[in-house]
């Protein structure tokens, strides 16, 4: 329990850095290439939750299951989805209702940041990385010890 506070720290330059991302691809995909911003942001959500996975598996979480990369990552996605569905639907609303918001989406990225966040980190720390499928595999490889 000691390490929840700097995995919340962690957790919270990560999700910045997926800030970046998420804002500046939405941004860069209305503004530049008149991409839908409801659509562009389905993009720009996979970008910045990549983005976030790489961080994540580096610095903030440090026990891993064996799922393989591909594997730990579509885990990723998925446990990302519930706070995506919390953040999307606050993005939505505010394009929705605000021009401003239509021709800045990444003022909508962050509006709907904060609300996810929560659901984010539970889905990261207790299902993708939770190390619970690593460590018993590696608890039950290991020979016992023999004491003279």
């Amino acid at each position: 329990m000691w390490h929840l506070p700097r995995q919340l720290a962690w957790f919270g330059v990560g999700g910045f850095i997926g800030f970046i991302v998420d804002a500046g691809i939405v941004q860069l995909l209305v503004s530049k290439l008149s991409a839908d911003p409801y659509v562009g942001r389905l993009f720009s959500f996979v970008c910045a939750a990549t983005a976030t996975w790489i961080f994540n598996r580096r610095f903030t979480f440090h026990l891993r299951g064996d799922y393989g990369l591909f594997g730990e990552w579509s885990r990723y996605i998925v446990a990302m989805c519930a706070g995506f569905a919390i953040n999307y639907t606050a993005y939505a609303l505010a394009v929705h209702y605000s021009e401003f918001v239509r021709a800045w989406p990444s003022v909508g990225v962050a509006i709907g940041s904060v609300p996810g966040s929560a659901a984010n980190f539970l889905g990261a720390r207790h299902w993708v990385f939770s190390g619970s499928r690593g460590a018993s595999a590696k608890a039950s490889a290991k020979p016992p010890k023999h004491r003279p």
